[in-house]
């Protein structure tokens, strides 16, 4: 099971026929591992400075997130119809592989 998150869908025109379909784009979406605290100079270092800079009223951006391209389906207005699912960006789904198929569940649990 990998987790993905939809991160653009488009409109796409068939270039050989003319017909209207879309492009969805899903990204995996890894939970970042924190960064051991106190190891070596050079991180107590880092560590002491972001604590000033926060000190200070800087706002620093946390990165939660690693966000890796996964799938890029391109697929007509009718195929998108068959599957039967209306992605939505930054809905999240648990994508499975198995025998052959893929399938897509929306995640239930909250990924924010």
């Amino acid at each position: 099971m990998v987790l993905v998150k939809v991160n653009r869908v488009s409109s796409y025109t068939d270039p050989e026929t003319g017909k209207l379909g879309k492009q969805v784009e899903l990204v995996e979406v890894r939970r970042r591992q924190q960064a051991q605290r106190g190891f070596g100079e050079e991180a107590q270092m880092i560590q002491s400075i972001m604590s000033q800079l926060q000190g200070f009223g800087v706002m620093i951006p946390q990165m939660r997130d690693l966000i890796v391209p996964k799938i890029t389906m391109i697929i007509s207005e009718d195929e998108y119809d068959m599957l039967g699912i209306r992605f939505e960006v930054n809905d999240m789904y648990e994508l499975n592989m198995k025998d052959g198929a893929i399938t897509f569940t929306k995640a239930t649990e909250s990924y924010s």
